[in-house]
């Protein structure tokens, strides 16, 4: 495992075809909604360093399909990266992703038994107020919409749930997500999604 020194903070987003809310968000070891849990992680970089190479203001996403208990592992995941980025900026991506630098993806990559190549696309990320969305033309589109809380005005949320990738504080919401890579191939809508922010580094 490299020992390059690396941080970063963003918007994590998720979208999967469970109802709300997701079990395996909660635990690994709680049962999904279906047979396969499908779904994504779709990444905004506000801030990030990998060494000497800046990852600010990039994209990513990465797509998985697992079992029904998250925790038996068995997933076959693929990640697909901003076509923006560097040659530096890719490998660096594409390390942290992968969990070959440690971090949080070092923690999920114990559960990904496929790992397909990286997809360097062109990807454009909208965010207005409570909406999040990610788009790669033709191939992926995910969009969550935050639900509003008890009050009518704030976002519903869950405070200081142990996640290894997801800040402490996570806005639940609705998602729809369409994705048509050959190797996953489906459709969510107003299924189980939420974002928060997050801080990474290679320590944890």
């Amino acid at each position: 495992m490299s020992t390059t020194s690396w941080w970063a903070t963003g918007l994590l987003f998720e979208n999967c075809n469970c109802q709300l809310l997701c079990p395996g968000h909660v635990s690994f070891k709680q049962r999904c909604t279906h047979e396969r849990c499908q779904g994504n992680w779709a990444i905004h970089l506000d801030e990030s360093q990998f060494g000497d190479v800046s990852l600010s203001d990039l994209n990513a996403a990465v797509i998985f399909d697992a079992p029904q208990r998250m925790y038996d592992g068995g997933w076959t995941q693929v990640a697909y990266i901003d076509e923006r980025a560097t040659t530096e900026q890719r490998t660096a991506l594409d390390d942290i992703l992968a969990g070959r630098v440690g971090g949080p993806w070092a923690i999920l990559g114990r559960f990904v038994e496929k790992r397909l190549e990286t997809r360097f696309v062109t990807m454009r990320f909208d965010e207005n107020g409570g909406e999040k969305r990610l788009v790669v033309p033709d191939l992926f589109e995910t969009t969550i919409t935050a639900i509003r809380g008890a009050d009518g005005q704030t976002e519903a949320r869950i405070e200081n749930l142990h996640n290894v990738a997801h800040g402490p504080t996570h806005v639940l919401a609705r998602g729809r997500t369409r994705c048509k890579d050959p190797a996953f191939n489906f459709l969510n809508v107003r299924t189980h999604g939420l974002y928060s922010h997050f801080s990474w580094n290679g320590d944890r």
